[in-house]
């Protein structure tokens, strides 16, 4: 059974990918990109292009995760897609842009570290 674009539900396939990231298993992470999506992120300037490429970044960090990685912080539906921000693999505050396509798999994700005000 095909669930139709009318049904999709992107938050819940950002939790999906929280969820992956947290147990490590990259090959259902990579089952919510499109075989072309693109991978911004602005925490290390790299642009990646492509599900082996994206299997490259991510392997290692799944594989060196730190606790509270992928914690949720916050969600919102944006425009476009969906916003989150989250604790990153090596715990640090990250937002997470992710766009999805027509079959409704990620096929873009813009990231950049949250910079925090500090208290004076």
């Amino acid at each position: 059974m095909s669930i139709s674009r009318d049904d999709f539900d992107p938050i819940a396939a950002v939790v999906d990918w929280l969820d992956a990231a947290r147990r490590g298993d990259l090959a259902s992470l990579l089952k919510l990109y499109d075989e072309g999506a693109v991978l911004e992120c602005a925490c290390e300037h790299v642009s990646l292009t492509g599900r082996d490429a994206i299997a490259s970044y991510w392997s290692p960090k799944l594989a060196t995760k730190r606790t509270p990685s992928f914690s949720l912080d916050n969600v919102s539906l944006t425009g476009h897609g969906v916003q989150i921000d989250y604790q990153s693999y090596a715990g640090k505050s990250v937002r997470l842009y992710f766009r999805f396509g027509s079959s409704n798999k990620i096929i873009y994700t813009n990231c950049a570290p949250i910079m925090r005000r500090s208290a004076n």
